[in-house]
């Protein structure tokens, strides 16, 4: 396994009247994060917000290309991201949940102390596979094949690449102490966005290169 320490590259809020940053997601344009009652969308260039959508929002975030998907108690919303209307309603599996991603047609939802990760339909909730991990889980993202997911216990968080079959720890980036990572989400390129709990904040960190083949 490899292990380096994480690079944040940047650190955006904290936000006025943000208490707790939950799940993340990236539409190609926006940052959304989710604190509580709202999720807001954030300009990482400027670094500025530039709206919100009244929704409960207490836990993971995902974007599918079109539509927004924000996990809250035992319940994931589809989101119509223009207009702020939720579109349908599917139950979280077991009831509850911390991080959200979509990935190949599904969505792939993270339970926190029960060390899992779950791919979903996401019409129905139906488990359609299941990731061990062998720590906490409070976010998951997918990019370029690669399935990652963050930690936090304690002092001490990680986002980490595991194989999306087995579970393995293949790659680990240790957070600085103090900087917790709630939700996970990769821009699709050298960034991963990571909700920051309760410091209100959001975290861009340094996706690793990989050797060319």
């Amino acid at each position: 396994m490899k292990r380096s320490a994480a690079e944040i590259v940047r650190e955006y809020g904290p936000f006025p009247g943000v208490e707790h940053v939950a799940g993340v997601t990236y539409d190609g344009q926006h940052v959304w994060f989710a604190s509580g009652d709202r999720l807001t969308a954030l300009n990482p260039q400027t670094g500025a917000t530039v709206r919100a959508i009244d929704v409960a929002a207490h836990a993971g975030t995902a974007f599918d290309g079109h539509h927004l998907f924000q996990l809250s108690g035992d319940c994931i919303r589809k989101i119509d991201p223009h207009t702020g209307r939720v579109l349908t309603t599917i139950p979280a599996p077991g009831g509850a949940g911390s991080g959200l991603a979509w990935a190949e047609g599904s969505l792939w939802i993270g339970q926190y102390r029960n060390r899992k990760i779950h791919q979903i339909d996401p019409n129905t909730g139906a488990v359609l596979r299941t990731v061990e991990s062998n720590r906490f889980v409070t976010g998951v993202t997918w990019v370029d094949g690669e399935l990652w997911h963050a930690t936090s216990e304690g002092d001490e968080s990680e986002i980490r690449r595991v194989d999306p079959q087995t579970g393995e720890v293949l790659e680990t980036l240790d957070m600085p102490p103090g900087a917790s990572v709630s939700g996970l989400e990769s821009d699709g390129g050298d960034r991963f966005f990571c909700g920051g709990e309760s410091s209100g904040k959001v975290r861009a960190v340094r996706r690793p290169k990989r050797a060319s083949a």
